[in-house]
């Protein structure tokens, strides 16, 4: 026979912040000098495993699949190996997912434009280049410091929230979480709060 390395363990695809990454484990008594090289196909191109030019003989273990698959609703997966000199680990598959029914959300970054009398309110999302036109919806909540009391506001992702502060007084804060709409809705976290003072006298 002839030696093999371990193969990587609990191989799987998930998504975090807008990415599908995929994850593993290294497997019992693996050396501390290996590397994983990565491999993925989609359902549109079954026949073929495409190498991962960014995750061969990596160090990580771990690797951003998000911008290979051809389009958020193909299924597709992966498949990792370790490498160490000479030996080889066998290949370790993940299960199939697809973007749009497995995208976590990360949370928006909130623009607040102070001007005199109102505030204007834009979330930005922290999206990968080939899914930068995900329908995103964004919640901006809006209280006053100390306050439990919350108003909700919704936007789409290009819309601005602009909100008349001048029956305002005291410290404003506002958050906002990401939604979008695949088989059913998802939300972010709220984004840390931001707070402005408004209209202060004197």
């Amino acid at each position: 026979g002839h030696a093999q390395l371990v193969p990587p363990r609990n191989v799987t695809l998930v998504s975090k912040d807008f990415e599908m990454i995929l994850t593993w484990t290294p497997g019992e008594g693996t050396p501390p000098d290996v590397a994983y090289t990565v491999r993925y196909k989609s359902q549109d191109h079954m026949y073929k495993w495409i190498k991962v030019p960014h995750c061969k003989n990596t160090p990580r273990t771990s690797c951003i699949l998000t911008c290979m698959f051809s389009n958020i609703y193909v299924k597709g997966r992966a498949q990792v190996k370790a490498v160490s000199g000479r030996l080889q680990s066998p290949w370790v598959k993940s299960q199939f997912k697809d973007y749009f029914s497995e995208v976590e959300l990360a949370p928006p970054m909130l623009i607040l434009n102070v001007k005199e009398n109102l505030i204007q309110a834009n979330a930005s999302f922290p999206l990968p280049t080939c899914v930068e036109n995900l329908p995103l919806k964004y919640e901006l909540n809006h209280w006053e410091a100390g306050s439990e009391d919350k108003k909700k506001y919704e936007g789409y992702r290009k819309d601005s929230v602009t909100l008349d502060t001048t029956a305002l007084k005291g410290n404003h804060c506002f958050s906002a979480r990401s939604i979008f709409e695949s088989i059913e809705l998802k939300h972010s976290e709220f984004s840390q709060p931001v707070c402005v003072p408004l209209n202060h006298t004197g």
